[in-house]
């Protein structure tokens, strides 16, 4: 990945990040408070942030209840500061334990995502497996089997009889693939993109591997889930993706998708209350920008109008008697942005450079907006649960 001259350094206000209804809406932040020494769950109100630790110790404590929108709005909280200086404090290099910031917006909650939810990201797998991880041989295979599979399987209902006639026809010409299978078959893909407190949050710098040449972003929605597998809310995510490791095989996938800050999550998670609901997310358009130090512009879009597995059919396969989560889980629902177009020389396709900036959007969540770095530069991840529950026992949180 290219190394270009930084461009200034990165700013952010409450108009860019805050949903188009403003502060309608139930929002619970995470925040650095260096008052108490450590992270703290907040609501940001019109006024200001303000840390409600004192009534729930962690994200997942609030989104345990049966009405966490309810709970929140209840409470007064101490106020932090404006929404404009947490948002500076997180773009501040190095991260200082003395600034206020907005974290990842949710803790002990695990982070899982569904791939291969929407047909045009199921065909880019299938690209990524048949070129090796190769961008240049991307682009004949794209061509050979916008020929061979046909049609528009956006219409079609995986798991459905439609979907294994397709199969079927698929197989007996030696065309079946392992994306395919958990494109339309019957059974998602849902991995585990990462773990508890190793999400980064906006303004911070995203990891993508020094040595990948050829990755990008997967602007998404996630769903907060809670133990008892109730949507309690949704936030804005980036599973950032090495599609080189996933294409040369996808025993790979760990190393594809989980890597140091490789998981963006925030600014907010949107309780669900009157003003927003799972309805919300179904008709949700997630816009993705990408500016580059170069001068380089990249856009798209997802429409969740357009996704093969409903929501909350991919919360059913997640949780349930076979898993559970105690503590609740996070579940990115999948994206169809594969940015195809060539950023350096031709056939060489999309793929990150050090200093690009990248904004997810839509407009009841707000804006995430971050950075990218190396991997092995961004700083590494070592608050852990061992050290969060040492600072809660010590605030007498616990």
């Amino acid at each position: 990945m290219t190394r270009d001259p930084l461009p200034q350094p990165l700013t952010l206000t409450a108009s860019e990040v805050l949903p188009e209804d403003g502060h309608t809406g139930t929002l619970l932040a995470r925040v650095w408070n260096p008052v108490q020494g450590g992270p703290s769950p907040a609501v940001v109100r019109e006024d200001g942030v303000y840390d409600v630790s004192a009534h729930f110790p962690t994200t997942s404590h609030l989104c345990e209840l049966p009405d966490p929108a309810t709970e929140l709005a209840k409470v007064e909280g101490q106020r932090v500061g404006s929404v404009d200086e947490l948002l500076a404090g997180g773009t501040r290099r190095p991260e200082r334990p003395d600034t206020a910031r907005f974290l990842a917006p949710v803790d002990l909650q695990p982070v899982k995502a569904a791939g291969v939810t929407f047909a045009v990201s199921m065909v880019e797998r299938l690209i990524e497996e048949r070129a090796a991880g190769d961008p240049e041989a991307a682009v004949a295979i794209r061509a050979e089997l916008g020929e061979v599979i046909g049609g528009d399987l956006r219409s079609l209902r995986p798991g459905s009889p439609e979907a294994a006639e397709v199969k079927r026809v698929l197989v007996e010409r030696g065309e079946w693939s392992q994306y395919l299978e958990v494109g339309i078959g019957p059974d998602a893909e849902i991995f585990t993109k990462a773990l508890p407190l190793s999400a980064v949050g906006p303004g911070s710098r995203a990891g993508v591997l020094r040595e990948s040449r050829w990755n990008n972003p997967e602007p998404e929605i996630g769903l907060v889930v809670s133990s008892t597998g109730t949507v309690v809310g949704a936030t804005l995510g980036n599973d950032i993706n090495l599609r080189d490791y996933e294409g040369r095989s996808a025993l790979l996938l760990p190393k594809a998708k989980d890597n140091n800050a490789s998981c963006v999550l925030g600014p907010f998670v949107r309780l669900f209350d009157a003003s927003c609901d799972l309805d919300t997310v179904r008709e949700a358009t997630v816009r993705l920008e990408v500016r580059g130090p170069e001068g380089y512009q990249l856009s798209g879009e997802s429409a969740h109008s357009e996704i093969s597995r409903d929501p909350a059919e991919l919360v059913r396969q997640l949780t349930g008697d076979a898993h559970q989560y105690p503590d609740g889980v996070v579940l990115l629902l999948g994206t169809m942005f594969a940015p195809t177009d060539d950023r350096e020389e031709p056939g060489g396709g999309f793929t990150h450079r050090v200093g690009d900036r990248v904004r997810i959007s839509t407009a009841s969540l707000g804006s995430l907006v971050h950075e990218i770095d190396h991997a092995q530069s961004c700083p590494p991840w070592r608050f852990g649960v061992r050290e969060l529950m040492t600072g809660l026992a010590r605030r007498g949180l616990l």
